[in-house]
């Protein structure tokens, strides 16, 4: 069974042909992964060392254990504001707790078969959000691309953006200069060279030359933050107490959640690109394991990349393999070349995080949302505007609740219900909502459509339009509910009102109710009280029950004629003698 689990069909096949190819792909994203790995962790506020640990560990680990064939684990840019954050109110250490806390929260989520939650999330939160925090990460890298100097880094984007403008007199041109050859490079290596990494390519070369021509005059990751250890990381495990627990929780869960979401549309992705599935619940238990070993060595939370993963299959990846490959590469790497690592400029790095905030932005899909000008505008708009003026845990927060309240405003809109009788001018006189007039509609029977989920944000509007309508005190109310396809606990006690009140002067029928509506006034006494006998699978069989039950002395004389069978039932004893001689 172990087996089985470990290695579900992602193996089945596998040749020397197709390791490879995984030996290939593993090289190429492995490369790649470097240089974001380093400008991810500083970014983020710690040491470039941690993101290369993360980018090993959890890239290795998450391929060996996650849900999908192709997925490249590492830190992401969509971790940076919240990991900042956290290292800026809580540090480091603390930083690593809580990213322990969010793998225990994704491995739960994953044995407990929640995956499938985060497909509920709204699309506008997770535009919102992430357009946001591209916004923070973009100009958060402009004081390292104008090489200004004595910058204090903040958690607030304003007092960021002050900060840019109070010291804009400390440009450095050397750092400018370096910038720009690496974002040229950047921009021009995909269309000179599509297989080659272009933000390593800008990397060396803006390195070099600022090696060669001016080596003392900018910031370096040496000068900055020292020389990056050439050994591996050392296990530590950090000390949890109740307390940092309840301090940690909520940043926890949001990076857990932020982690699921991300890791799960590349997951998606990467299923879109090589008509595969992937197994989403597997996969948030190996992002949870990855995040929970990764923090023993130091490593910051990560979770599956969408950019490198496309670009392990674009190389030709046919299995996890690559993925553990591109981590033992970056191992390999960080073993042999970490000395020279202190030499890359502080600006050589930036133009790499504004790409990929470009690129991360989803600005089309953002217009689009906008220009439709609904209720899912408005949700993209907080959610983007508390990422980027507030935090992305409030943000997250208040876009959910804002989403959650939106929809059930809409569903509440979307309940009907409208007095209906049969359509004399239909074959089959179909019971429909247009037939009630002033001078057609039943004084005995009530005949109502209900149509819409009857749940806690509708609930109190069917109780209201049903009592409203039904002042004049009908002997026999009919409600059709073939379109009710849900019922919660709040609408079952509305509906239950309206049984004990007209059940103390008329006949309640029901008809064409659903399995579920039904359960849940089976499990309530509103089911008994109404009686078995008084729930039809069709409308016509309620309606003639109806018609055997009415006061037919109301019934003489009446001129509304709302049933077929109105024509009989209103006339009188005389009446019918003479309709009978006459028709002899």
């Amino acid at each position: 069974m172990r087996q089985k689990w470990l290695f579900t069909g992602r193996y089945i096949g596998y040749s020397l042909k197709w390791f490879q190819k995984d030996v290939l792909s593993g090289i190429v994203v492995g490369v790649i992964a470097i240089p974001l790995g380093m400008a991810f962790a500083i970014a983020s506020g710690v040491n470039p060392e941690y993101g290369i640990y993360t980018t090993i560990i959890a890239g290795i680990l998450i391929s060996l254990l996650g849900g999908s064939r192709y997925q490249i684990g590492g830190p992401t840019g969509a971790f940076i504001p919240i990991l900042f954050g956290i290292v800026m109110t809580y540090g480091y250490e603390n930083l690593l707790i809580a990213g322990f806390l969010a793998g225990i929260i994704l491995c739960l989520l994953g044995l407990f078969k929640l995956g499938s939650l985060i497909k509920y999330i709204p699309r506008p939160v997770t535009i919102g959000f992430t357009s946001g925090i591209a916004v923070i990460i973009f100009t958060g890298q402009i004081a390292n691309f104008l090489g200004l100097t004595n910058v204090e880094k903040h958690e607030s984007f304003l007092a960021n953006i002050n900060e840019v403008f109070n010291h804009f007199n400390s440009i450095n041109l050397y750092s400018v200069l370096t910038a720009l050859i690496c974002l040229f490079t950047i921009l021009v290596t995909p269309k000179l060279a599509p297989k080659v990494p272009g933000p390593l390519i800008g990397l060396l070369l803006s390195t070099v030359v600022s090696i060669i021509f001016y080596p003392t005059q900018i910031a370096t990751i040496g000068t900055t933050f020292g020389d990056i250890p050439s050994g591996l990381p050392q296990f530590k495990f950090p000390e949890i107490t109740l307390e940092r627990i309840q301090l940690l929780i909520r940043p926890a869960f949001v990076i857990a959640i932020l982690g699921g979401i991300e890791s799960l549309l590349s997951a998606v992705v990467a299923d879109g690109m090589t008509n595969s599935k992937h197994n989403s619940n597997r996969e948030l238990i190996g992002q949870g394991v990855a995040n929970m070993i990764t923090p023993l060595f130091g490593g910051i939370p990560a979770t599956g990349a969408i950019a490198r993963t496309a670009t392990n299959i674009k190389n030709g990846a046919t299995s996890p393999f690559s993925g553990i490959i591109h981590g033992i590469i970056v191992l390999l790497i960080l073993l042999i070349f970490a000395p020279y690592a202190s030499m890359i400029p502080l600006a050589s790095m930036a133009p790499i995080l504004m790409v990929v905030a470009w690129n991360m932005s989803e600005r089309h899909v953002f217009l689009h949302v906008l220009r439709t000008k609904t209720e899912d505008s408005i949700i993209l708009v907080v959610t983007f505007l508390l990422t980027v003026f507030v935090n992305l845990t409030v943000a997250v927060e208040v876009g959910l609740i804002l989403a959650v309240v939106l929809f059930t405003k809409r569903m509440s809109n979307m309940m009907v219900t409208v007095k209906a009788l049969p359509n004399p001018n239909n074959k089959h006189e179909k019971v429909e909502s247009q037939m009630v007039t002033s001078s057609r509609d039943c004084p005995q029977i009530s005949i109502y459509n209900v149509e819409g989920s009857l749940f806690f944000g509708a609930a109190q509007a069917f109780e209201q339009s049903i009592m409203k309508n039904i002042h004049y005190k009908p002997r026999i109310l009919l409600l059709r509910m073939g379109k009710v396809p849900f019922m919660d606990t709040t609408g079952e006690s509305y509906f239950t009102s309206i049984v004990k009140n007209f059940s103390k002067h008329g006949i309640l029928l029901v008809s064409g109710i659903n399995p579920q509506p039904k359960s849940v006034l089976k499990k309530s006494s509103v089911y008994d009280l109404i009686g078995e006998e008084h729930f039809f699978d069709h409308t016509g069989d309620a309606i003639n029950y109806a018609l055997q039950h009415l006061n037919h002395r109301k019934c003489l004389g009446c001129k509304q004629f709302a049933f077929r069978e109105c024509s009989i039932l209103s006339c009188t004893e005389d009446q019918i003698k003479e309709r009978d001689k006459f028709s002899l």
